[in-house]
């Protein structure tokens, strides 16, 4: 069974940081992309970046410059730096883990940003 595990969220002043983690349990996903989601209250569920085996990055428009994916195949997690943050960002952000056909998501950690 596979399980991701996201933590890492938290209050924030607008403009500060917060670093997100999501790690995987079982098997080893170095093969597969992975990336994060956020859904805030009342809105649907959104790309904020997405990272390939091979180290490629993807970022929405909204967080180009600010956020940055990275991942760690030994351990088997993937992060999210976010810098400058906003309140628009204030959001649940989701682990997300594809393996073509199928994908994976954690339960979600919250981020809110608020002065």
């Amino acid at each position: 069974q596979v399980q991701l595990v996201e933590s890492g969220g938290g209050l924030v002043q607008p403009g500060g940081s917060l670093r997100l983690s999501c790690a995987a349990s079982g098997r080893i996903f170095r093969n597969y992309m992975m990336g994060w989601y956020r859904q805030a209250p009342g809105k649907q569920r959104e790309l904020v970046a997405q990272i390939t085996s091979g180290g490629i990055t993807n970022y929405a428009d909204s967080v180009k410059g600010r956020f940055t994916i990275s991942r760690d195949n030994t351990e088997n997690t993937v992060y999210l730096q976010m810098n400058s943050l906003k309140p628009d960002d204030t959001a649940v952000y989701y682990c997300n883990l594809d393996v073509g056909r199928i994908d994976y998501w954690g339960q979600g950690t919250q981020v809110t940003v608020s002065s």
